[in-house]
């Protein structure tokens, strides 16, 4: 197959009106939401993490199996290693387990030895309560994680977890630079997929289209993470919401967002980090819509415009994935650049300061906290100088 997946219209109606189906290039029996719920931003109690709210999660698993999604994503670090545990109990107790594509990530960074791979893939078929995960994936891999993965054979004992069916395909999540990720999957020919950020502000970061493209001419399915660059795409400021409103048909930030990730015929499905059963069923009406190669020229220069509003905005690349923590320090690393952001570009300067103060300074985690150890900057996928923007970050919220 030339590019990276099948559309199955008949599919969607054999499954769900409100959803279409796509198929990976090595694993052409198996349909494939457009849609896929990324499960490391779920319903949490009281703004803790670790503290998943179960019955809203439940909820929203069942609407998204009613509106046709059938791919879940997780990994075992999200929310504080909970997050697989979660999403086992909620198929159980639901009755979903079978309808949905399981998908987690092996935690490349804890393993230090060969048998590492096969006690951290164990215990997550135990959090999952299953007996074969469906897609299993090398967690953030970058230059020195995929010399991590060389060095403990993790390959072989992936090839070893294939044949005795505790997984089904291999693949692998990305942030690194563009050449890495050409080396990473050229290393290998038997990948089944990658996971890469792409949106329409980060069309040129790390992996970028271009290795889409050579994913996808390799037969390499491509997973898109983080169409919504952490939420801050379905929020803009009163800029980009202007640019956006330009457009002759009403059109919510979030859908235009969406839209332009599916648009891409190399992507399987891309995911999104839904909080609530009302984002469920509007992204899902989104993926019902959305057609590869649909987005007009015009539409096209509506989100170049409002790209470059973004660009000339954003103060520090945070997608707040949570990989910088915990800080030894007990900095709130991804929280401080999200006020920063924020604070930039949406025009809420005073508020976020006022946040920041009370919620972060006066708890011991602001960013005054940083003692430069750089542990840090050796975690972060986005490749960011931490210590530096940090001490960036607490003079900008500060400043009276």
């Amino acid at each position: 197959m030339p590019f990276g997946f099948k559309v199955d219209e008949e599919g969607a109606s054999r499954h769900n009106a409100l959803m279409l189906y796509r198929r990976f290039p090595r694993v052409d029996d198996h349909e494939v939401s457009s849609l896929g719920l990324g499960c490391m931003r779920l319903p949490v109690l009281q703004g803790k993490s670790g503290d998943i709210d179960q019955a809203a999660f439940e909820s929203m698993l069942l609407a998204a199996a009613e509106a046709g999604v059938n791919y879940l994503d997780t990994a075992y670090v999200y929310h504080q290693g909970r997050s697989e545990g979660a999403i086992g109990a909620a198929l159980d107790h639901t009755g979903l387990r079978g309808r949905f594509t399981l998908t987690t990530k092996s935690p490349v960074w804890k393993v230090k030895e060969p048998g590492d791979w096969d006690r951290y893939l164990d215990e997550q078929l135990g959090r999952l309560g299953t007996a074969c995960i469906d897609f299993y994936l090398f967690h953030a891999l970058s230059t020195e994680r995929w010399s991590t993965v060389e060095r403990t054979g993790g390959l072989a004992a992936m090839e070893k977890a294939k044949s005795d069916g505790r997984i089904r395909h291999l693949g692998f999540s990305f942030h690194d630079s563009h050449e890495a990720f050409i080396r990473i999957i050229d290393a290998y020919p038997s990948w089944d997929l990658c996971q890469v950020q792409y949106n329409y502000v980060d069309r040129d970061y790390q992996a970028g289209l271009a290795g889409i493209r050579h994913a996808a001419a390799r037969e390499v399915g491509v997973v898109v993470m983080e169409p919504l660059r952490g939420g801050a795409l379905a929020s803009p400021p009163p800029a980009v919401r202007q640019v956006l409103g330009r457009w002759e048909k009403p059109r919510l930030p979030a859908e235009w967002a969406l839209r332009f990730a599916l648009e891409r015929q190399e992507v399987v499905t891309v995911l999104s980090g839904m909080g609530s059963v009302d984002q469920v069923w509007a992204n899902a009406a989104v993926a019902d819509a959305a057609r590869a190669n649909s987005l007009t020229r015009s539409e096209m220069a509506v989100l170049d415009e409002a790209r470059k509003v973004y660009m000339s905005r954003e103060k520090v690349p945070c997608t707040t994935c949570g990989y910088c923590q915990p800080c030894p320090s007990k900095v709130a690393i991804p929280d401080v650049f999200g006020l920063w952001n924020a604070a930039e570009m949406f025009d809420v300067r005073a508020d976020r300061s006022s946040w920041y103060r009370s919620g972060y300074l006066s708890e011991g985690t602001g960013a005054d906290a940083c003692t430069r150890c750089g542990v840090c900057v050796t975690k972060c996928p986005q490749g960011i100088a931490i210590p530096d923007r940090l001490a960036e970050a607490h003079d900008y919220l500060t400043k009276e």
